[in-house]
């Protein structure tokens, strides 16, 4: 296996052995390239970090771009590619998560989302790397709500939320009463509680029943992308059983979580993929998310970073819902 000095050569030289070659490269590959080529990142320090737009649940201030963790927990949600979450399983070793949790940082991304079974690495990176990145958990471990509750506090989650399916299927089930006390004993633990929710009925059902999550997590993307399961074909309140899609009804979750006061974090904004950036941010925040969470390999990072402050920067002329962060 090359070192990590031969391999930035290796793509150095190859890079220069043939003139005109990053035209054929796509964004991804030339950002892998231009970072190889400047040298590894420097240790995380006390020094700020670069300027990213904030808010606040609670009083955790969070940047409005979180990196999501399915990556490293290898949830990939890559449709019927079978190898695909075996392989960034295989590519996120302990070093390769905490050099692209230490680049987040460094650009002003300042939390994660992800699941307890995560812990040991977020806790490896706080204690031997020197990270200070905040960590989210979506406590779906173990044999109950609690259990993976529990997990998640004693080993440092900054703020918990009860994870999307689980919240669906307790809804499906007629177990709301147990999401709200699972929710009380989040906030008992002197940490923001959140819901998750991937069908807005979801989410529809916890208001009408008198629950106060400090922040919500829902996904939200547009349906305009190939895979996407045609509209004739979803069925209310059910995800499509194909992984390949996560909000059946973006135009009717803008209209909905416009009245809602409490913080919300979208996720799933690129379709696991298969949206561009650009648009996906852009279509995430004009529709009223306060944050956004996001899937990032080390090599998307930077550009990220850069799309999601140039959307926050451009005054999002069509958002109508407020800020609650």
């Amino acid at each position: 296996m090359l070192s990590e000095m031969n391999r930035r050569k290796f793509l150095k030289d190859a890079a220069l052995a043939s003139a005109g070659i990053g035209l054929g490269m796509s964004f991804e590959e030339r950002a892998l390239l231009a970072a190889q080529q400047a040298g590894p990142v420097s240790k995380a320090t006390g020094d700020a970090p670069a300027q990213m737009p904030m808010g606040k649940i609670g009083d955790l201030e969070i940047s409005q771009l979180i990196c999501g963790g399915n990556l490293i927990g290898g949830w990939a949600h890559s449709r019927e590619l079978l190898y695909v979450s075996e392989l960034v399983v295989a590519y996120h070793t302990d070093e390769k998560v905490f050099e692209t949790l230490e680049l987040a940082e460094e650009l002003g991304v300042n939390t994660i989302l992800t699941n307890p079974k995560s812990d040991e690495v977020i806790k490896k990176y706080w204690r031997q790397w020197g990270g200070r990145i905040q960590w989210i958990s979506d406590c779906a471990w173990g044999d109950s709500l609690i259990e993976g509750i529990k997990r998640s506090i004693d080993s440092g989650a900054h703020a918990v939320y009860i994870q999307g399916g689980l919240a669906d299927e307790a809804v499906q089930e007629g177990k709301i009463e147990q999401l709200g006390q699972a929710l009380d004993f989040i906030k008992k633990q002197g940490v923001p509680g959140g819901l998750g929710a991937h069908v807005l009925e979801t989410v529809v059902a916890c208001e009408e029943a008198g629950l106060e999550p400090d922040f919500w997590m829902k996904t939200l993307h547009t349906d305009n992308y190939f895979s996407a399961t045609p509209t004739e074909k979803r069925q209310k309140g059910q995800l499509p059983p194909h992984d390949n899609m996560w909000c059946t009804n973006p135009d009717e979750t803008i209209a909905y979580m416009k009245g809602l006061k409490r913080p919300w974090i979208a996720f799933k904004v690129l379709a696991a993929g298969a949206i561009k950036p650009e648009d996906g941010f852009l279509y995430a925040f004009e529709g009223g998310a306060d944050f956004i969470c996001v899937g990032m390999f080390d090599f998307q990072v930077r550009e990220d970073v850069a799309i999601a402050k140039q959307i926050l920067a451009s005054g999002l002329t069509k958002r109508q819902r407020p800020y609650i962060s």
